[in-house]
């Protein structure tokens, strides 16, 4: 379940509450698909997080503006387990940081990138998402777990 966003002193936006938040899609979809820019970039989280479905991806994790309570958020943010992914399978845009992650951007309106550390700040993805990038103070992020998602369920999404 996704709470409700909190705000924090001196951030711009509204953001979720300190934590990882389990969520479905489906939940993703209600909270954060509000307008139709957000509906526009949902459906291209949905689409890479079918893609890495389809190559063995258990679960991600979702971070960015996306996630918060900013208007008209440039893209999505999150990162992907790689425990079990096929990497035969797996679509290297993934795997493409070129050009600011141009690839991947154009092909699925965001950015994933495999949950090991972030060459920055030398933390885990998954640790380092939970840093409000303005005020350096703790907030939260959402995992979905792909191995219950059933992408046919998501509206607008046949798999």
């Amino acid at each position: 379940m996704i709470p409700e966003l909190i705000n924090i002193d001196d951030a711009p936006w509204g953001v979720l509450p300190q934590g990882v938040h389990v969520a479905t899609l489906s939940e993703v979809e209600q909270k954060f698909a509000g307008n139709h820019h957000r509906r526009k970039l949902f459906m291209g989280l949905v689409e890479a997080a079918n893609s890495l479905k389809q190559a063995g991806c258990k679960r991600i994790y979702l971070d960015g503006s996306f996630i918060t309570g900013k208007p008209k958020p440039e893209d999505y943010d999150g990162c992907w387990d790689p425990d079990c992914v096929n990497s035969k399978q797996l679509d290297p845009v993934f795997l493409d940081f070129s050009n600011g992650r141009r690839n991947q951007k154009q092909k699925y309106l965001g950015e994933m990138f495999p949950s090991g550390i972030e060459c920055g700040s030398g933390k885990h993805f998954v640790d380092f998402f939970q840093v409000e990038k303005f005020t350096g103070k703790s907030k939260g992020i959402v995992e979905i777990d792909l191995t219950t998602e059933s992408f046919n369920k998501v509206e607008g999404v046949s798999s």
